[in-house]
């Protein structure tokens, strides 16, 4: 009697698997997330910010979101080869920056996890009427892994919050910057 329930169970398991799987592997490989904000304050403040990775305990989200974060940042840490890797109970990871342009913005390779996942940021920079627009974009590639084309799906929901997070606070110091600038020079 618990033979044939068994038997179904198993059917049940094997086809929920083959399900997911074959979902999976009809969704996009290819992932990103994209955020922006305008911020009013100089070109050269914003970028000052978003290029030296000593900065951006000051701004980016990864720091409140995770008090055990362990950053190591590189012997370069300003501009394009800056370095820096992380630790935090079972997740690590690498970033370098790639290029870095006060005209253009900066770009950065990650390294997701020990897997070796990779994936490309850009914090763009876009004058408008109001300010300096900055874009923050993150773009991946899942390959052929199922399981990873559905966690792309999520990758907007789960990143997205970070990125408007960080840009808001990015934002916040920028602009108290250019406030305190402002105050010792007039």
């Amino acid at each position: 009697m618990l033979a044939p329930v068994l038997k179904r169970v198993g059917i049940g398991i094997v086809a929920a698997t083959l399900l997911v799987v074959g979902i999976g592997l009809l969704l996009p490989r290819d992932y990103s997330v994209t955020r922006s904000v305008v911020i009013e304050a100089s070109r050269d403040s914003v970028h000052a910010l978003c290029s030296d990775l000593e900065q951006w305990p000051r701004w980016t989200p990864w720091f409140r979101a995770d008090p055990d974060l362990e950053i190591t940042l590189g012997s370069v840490t300003r501009g394009a080869g800056a370095h820096q890797s992380w630790v935090s109970g079972n997740a690590a990871g690498e970033l370098t920056v790639t290029r870095s342009d006060p005209d253009w913005g900066v770009g950065f390779d990650l390294i997701l996890d020990a897997k070796g996942r990779q994936a490309a940021s850009t914090m763009l920079y876009a004058d408008t009427d109001t300010g300096l627009q900055v874009t923050w974009e993150l773009a991946g590639d899942n390959g052929m892994n199922p399981l990873g084309r559905v966690a792309g799906l999520l990758m907007d929901m789960v990143v997205g919050p970070m990125f408007d997070e960080g840009l808001a606070r990015l934002k916040l110091v920028a602009e108290e910057t250019v406030a305190q600038d402002d105050t010792t020079t007039g």
